[in-house]
Parts: structure tokens; C-alpha cells; sequence
């Protein structure tokens, strides 16, 4: 099984003419905020016991599943009334807790080529997010989940790049998770792991990421 090593310094990765980013651990650093929302969401419930950092792990896998993770004999209606709650939460925290990992900004201000995202959020929730945080002047494209099958399907990846009409190789999805990694893989393009998300390293080698990045930074091609 091939392992790339990260990669180091500007240049070892070629430009792209399209790139598409997970959101959550990719650029924003938002646990916080997430597993704080799912905390006061599951108030109350009998769940089994829960914490912020068993939480981590579920950032940007869909509320249904990470809601059953904890909730194991949840009917459909218990869970879609969680998510209902979820969702009443999470805006009214008004993001506090939320930045942009370190890199972001300059590498999305000085990547070539076109933009978009790929998230198990819904597209205006992410809209509504990158402006925010000053983000979204830097997307051609926004790409959330929004009515059909989440990641590790590859619908939010194939959704993105037919914004742009580019041949799956010619598109560099760069996210933190296994279900990233998967999406990307099935949707036929190149796949970039980032270490300091939420996800588990171990698992996102099983889909064998063409590269590996500890910053985003790295993503910039050399001048």
C-alpha cells in the first residue's frame, strides 16, 4: 500500500485547475461550537455517556449517525427531533468558538485555479459560514449536502465539480476524515489528507490520500 510521506514546502504538489475542501477540519476549525451544540441537543436524552472529545471524531459525519452513535435505541422520530433541536442550536451560538485553522486564508488567497466546497452541511448554512469568517470571496463555487446521500458518498464531491464541467482528474479534494477520503476516491478524483483535523490518520490511509499535508499552505505552487 502506497503511504506518501506529508508533504514539505511549496511546490511539491502541482497546480490544479479545480479544488474542492471539507469544511469542518479542513478550514474551519469549528469542534467546538459543533460538539458543544450536540451536547445541549442530547440534554436530557438517555444517551450513553458522551464527551467533547469522544465527539470530535463525528465532526462532519451527518447529525442522523451521530446522533444513533450515542443514542443506539433511538427511533427515526427521536433522532429527527435531535437534529431539529441541533440545528436551532448551532446558528444561535453565532460561531463564537470558530476560526479558520492557521494557513487558510493565505492559501486560498493564493491558490490558482476555481474553488468550491464539499460538506455534509447544507449549501446556505456554508454560504452563511464562509462569509462570516471572510471566506467565501475566495469560492467560485459553494457545495453543500442538500437533500441527497452524504459522505462517504461521493454525491457532494461529483455535485461540486459538475459546477465547473472538469474531468474528475483535473480536481484536488483536500479534506481531514476516512469519509473524505472515500467520497473522494469514488468520485474518481486526487485527494489531499490534512493531519490536524478531526480525523483519524490510520483510517484515512486505508483510502491511500495521493498527498499529505500538515498545513495548507503546502498546497501553493512554487512561483
Amino acid at each position: 500500500m502506497n503511504h506518501p510521506e506529508i508533504v514539505r514546502g511549496n511546490g511539491a504538489i502541482p497546480p490544479f485547475p479545480v479544488y474542492v475542501f471539507d469544511v469542518d477540519g479542513t478550514l474551519l476549525d469549528s469542534a467546538e461550537d459543533i460538539c458543544g451544540s450536540i451536547l445541549e441537543a442530547l440534554d436530557g436524552a438517555p444517551s450513553l455517556p458522551v464527551t467533547r472529545e469522544a465527539l470530535r471524531r463525528f465532526v462532519g459525519v451527518h447529525l442522523y449517525d451521530t446522533f444513533l452513535a450515542f443514542l443506539p435505541g433511538a427511533t427515526p422520530e427521536q433522532l429527527d427531533a435531535l437534529i431539529a433541536k441541533y440545528r436551532a442550536i448551532y446558528p444561535a451560538r453565532g460561531h463564537k468558538c470558530t476560526r479558520p485553522f492557521p494557513g487558510v486564508v493565505e492559501a486560498l488567497a493564493a491558490l490558482p485555479g476555481r474553488k468550491s466546497t464539499a460538506t455534509t452541511k447544507a449549501s446556505a448554512t456554508t454560504r452563511e459560514i464562509l462569509e462570516q469568517f471572510g471566506l467565501l470571496p475566495y469560492f467560485d463555487h459553494v457545495q453543500g449536502t442538500d437533500g441527497f446521500a452524504y459522505k462517504p458518498a461521493p454525491d457532494v464531491v461529483l455535485k461540486a465539480i459538475e459546477a465547473f464541467n472538469v474531468r474528475p482528474e483535473d480536481v484536488l479534494f483536500v479534506g481531514d476524515s476516512a469519509p473524505d477520503m472515500e467520497a473522494g476516491r469514488r468520485a474518481g478524483v486526487k485527494t489531499a489528507a490534512v493531519t490536524y483535523g478531526y480525523g483519524d490518520r490510520e483510517a484515512m490511509r486505508l483510502w491511500e490520500p495521493d498527498y499529505w499535508i500538515d498545513d495548507l499552505r503546502q498546497l501553493i505552487p512554487a512561483r
